[in-house]
C-alpha cells in the first residue's frame, strides 16, 4: 500500500461519519437552529433529544438534503453537503416519523419498487428484497398486502426499504412513534444489529428517553435551536444534581458506626442503608471504601444512584431554562 493510499484509508477510518459546524436555519424572524455543532463517529448511534419544536426534525431534513441550511459547514459520509448533495444521497438512508410504504402493494413489491428506483437491476433487487424480508422476520408476510400489517410490521418494512440501498449513514426520525413496547424493543434490536454487525452509523431523533438510553453511544440535547448538552447517557446523568452513593450494612451497629463517619443524606434503619452525597466516580468510591476500611466498618453492599434521562431532559430543556436566560 502506498503512503498516499494508506493516508487516505486512515483518514476515512478516523473521520466523523457526520460533521456539522455552525449550522443555522431560520424561517422569517423565527430562528430554528442557532449554531449547531455535531460530530458523529462511524459505526455508532447518536441520539438527538429535545422537546417538540426544538429543531430535531429540521436538523435531520438539512443533513439529508431535503432543505437547505442558512449557514454552516456539513459533511456526511465524507462528502460536503453544500458542494455535492448528490454524493451525500448515495450514502444515506432516511426513515421518517410516518410510514412511507405503499399500502396497495405487498411487502416484497414495496422492496422491489425501491430497488427499481435505485436502478439496482431486477435480479439484484429481488435478492436484496428477499434478504431484507428474512432479516426483518417478514418472509412469511412478504406476499401479503401491507394493509394487513400491524404497526410494528409496517415500521420494520419501512426501515427495510431504507436499507435496500445499503446506506452507510442512517437517519431515523422518531422511528418507534406509536409502537407498542414489544415492537419498540424489536426495533431497538434491529437498529443495534445494524450498527454492531454491519457498521452502519445511525443518527436517531426520539422523544422516548429510554430509547436513547438503550441505543445511543452519545446523546445531544437540543432546546430552542441550540445544543445545551452532549455526552454519553452516564455523563449527562452525572451533570444533574441528585447523585448519591448507597451503603447497606449487615446490622444496626455497623450502620450507626458508618453514620458517625460521614455527612449523610438519609439513613434508613429498617433497610439498614445510608445514602451519601457523591457522583459515583472511582475516586469518590475509593475514598468512601477507604474510610470504612480504616474504621473497620464493613459494608454489605455499595451502589451508585444517579438521575435518569428524564431528570436530564427536564432540567436542561423547557420553560425553566428559557426563563433563566
Amino acid at each position: 500500500m502506498t503512503t498516499a493510499v494508506a493516508s487516505a484509508t486512515a483518514s476515512a477510518v478516523t473521520s466523523p461519519a457526520i460533521s456539522v459546524t455552525g449550522l443555522t436555519k431560520s424561517y422569517g424572524d423565527k430562528k430554528v437552529l442557532d449554531g449547531i455543532d455535531l460530530r458523529v463517529a462511524p459505526g455508532t448511534v447518536f441520539a438527538l433529544l429535545g422537546p417538540n419544536g426544538a429543531g430535531k426534525t429540521t436538523t435531520v431534513q438539512i443533513l439529508t438534503t431535503l432543505i437547505p441550511a442558512d449557514s454552516g459547514e456539513i459533511r456526511v459520509g465524507g462528502h460536503d453537503l453544500a458542494r455535492d448533495a448528490e454524493a451525500v444521497r448515495t450514502v444515506i438512508g432516511v426513515t421518517g416519523q410516518f410510514s412511507a410504504v405503499d399500502n396497495l402493494l405487498t411487502a416484497e413489491e414495496n422492496l422491489i419498487l425501491m430497488a427499481d428506483l435505485l436502478h439496482l437491476g431486477r435480479k439484484e433487487g429481488r435478492r436484496r428484497a428477499a434478504e431484507l424480508l428474512r432479516r426483518f422476520d417478514l418472509s412469511d408476510a412478504g406476499r401479503k398486502p401491507v394493509t394487513t400489517f400491524s404497526g410494528g410490521m409496517r415500521r420494520k418494512l419501512d426501515l427495510a426499504m431504507t436499507l435496500v440501498g445499503e446506506p452507510r449513514v442512517l437517519f431515523l426520525d422518531e422511528p418507534t412513534t406509536g409502537l407498542d413496547p414489544r415492537s419498540r424493543r424489536t426495533m431497538w434490536e434491529i437498529i443495534r444489529n445494524l450498527v454492531d454487525e454491519r457498521g452502519v452509523t445511525v443518527l436517531l431523533t426520539t422523544q422516548y428517553l429510554d430509547e436513547a438510553d438503550q441505543l445511543a453511544d452519545r446523546i445531544a440535547v437540543l432546546d430552542h435551536g441550540t445544543l445545551v448538552a452532549e455526552g454519553t447517557a452516564e455523563e449527562l446523568k452525572r451533570r444533574i444534581p441528585g447523585s448519591h452513593i448507597r451503603l447497606r450494612f449487615a446490622g444496626l451497629p455497623a450502620l450507626d458506626a458508618a453514620a458517625a463517619l460521614f455527612a449523610y443524606l438519609a439513613l434508613d434503619r429498617e433497610a439498614l442503608t445510608l445514602d451519601l452525597p457523591g457522583d459515583g466516580s472511582p475516586d469518590t468510591l475509593r475514598a468512601v471504601l477507604d474510610i470504612l476500611e480504616n474504621a473497620s466498618v464493613p459494608a454489605e453492599e455499595l451502589s451508585v444512584h444517579t438521575p435518569d434521562l428524564d431528570d436530564v431532559f427536564l432540567t436542561l430543556t423547557g420553560p425553566k431554562r428559557e426563563n433563566a436566560r
